[in-house]
């Protein structure tokens, strides 16, 4: 696929309730940002990813929004990564906005894994997590590696009793995915079993290990979520913003973002390893269907 024939980003003026790949609807102080790729799982290439970034921009900016919610269009919120479809547009160039550093296109081998993943992975998550206003996760389906990540970065996650998550980049020998947030989330030994294992984990063990705020059935989860925002939405907007700084502070000062930097270093030394032993394949020679299938086997 060449450059020209890959769509460029939305801006947040583009953005309106059917816009592909990311969709935007506000109204009585929440703004819906929806994730629109549905024919590939809801899976985030680049101009998801910058798209994603500018329905948040167009949010934050308006000040009628007061809660912003998470969601996804489609079967599943988010398989994760595109990592094999022919739109994962690898060598586009886009503005960096979530880190100062030079971009990946004109790099070649670690170089341009690292200078792609710190803008479009680590440095978005970490950009979003800073939102000054209440962001929730409105989760069903599939929330997978990357789609944790999404997920993650919110305030708190409301989820379906369909919905179900797992991290399983391990089989590729890479320990976890960037937004290296899971001892945080699900506490170090529940951390540990879903990324050696690769395994699935419900919505409702979510919940029991304290990731997941609510489950509900599939049907009463709009009405969930849009019951909380209002609730909200009722509270001063600064107080919110401030509050949120607060949590976030703390959550650091107990050591997220040092860890996750360390283990950014290691995920990188996992992609050259790859790189050496699988002919140039950061990856390991795996991709979101083989690391299915052999899921699938270890069950049999």
């Amino acid at each position: 696929m060449t450059q020209a024939s890959i769509p460029a980003p939305l801006s947040p003026d583009e953005l309106g309730p059917e816009t592909q790949p990311v969709a935007y609807e506000a109204s009585d102080g929440v703004a819906y940002v929806s994730l629109n790729r549905p024919e590939f799982r809801n899976a985030q290439n680049s101009v998801m990813t910058y798209s994603l970034d500018a329905a948040f921009v167009k949010a934050v900016e308006d000040a009628s929004v007061k809660v912003i919610v998470l969601r996804a269009k489609g079967k599943h919120f988010s398989a994760g990564h595109d990592i094999g479809t022919p739109e994962r547009d690898f060598h586009v160039r886009y503005e960096n906005k979530a880190s100062l550093h030079w971009d990946h296109v004109d790099r070649t081998g670690g170089d341009q894994r690292l200078a792609r993943e710190l803008e479009v992975y680590m440095g978005m998550c970490r950009r979003w997590r800073e939102i000054p206003k209440p962001v929730i996760a409105q989760v069903h389906g599939a929330c997978i590696a990357g789609g944790l990540m999404l997920a993650w970065i919110c305030d708190f996650i409301v989820a379906s009793d369909d919905a179900f998550f797992s991290d399983p980049v391990v089989r590729m020998g890479i320990p976890g995915v960037e937004y290296f947030a899971h001892a945080f989330v699900l506490g170090p030994r529940r951390a540990k079993e879903i990324l050696y294992t690769g395994e699935r984990f419900t919505a409702s063990q979510a919940q029991d290990w304290g990731m997941v705020n609510h489950v509900v059935p599939r049907e009463e989860l709009e009405q969930k979520v849009a019951d909380i925002a209002a609730k909200i939405c009722e509270m001063p907007q600064l107080g919110l913003s401030l509050t949120k700084k607060a949590v976030n502070i703390s959550e650091d000062q107990m050591g997220l973002r040092n860890a996750m930097d360390s283990v950014f270093g290691w995920h990188h030394f996992a992609h050259s390893a790859n790189a050496e032993a699988s002919d140039g394949d950061s990856l390991g020679g795996m991709d979101a269907r083989s690391m299915r299938d052999s899921a699938s086997k270890k069950k049999e």
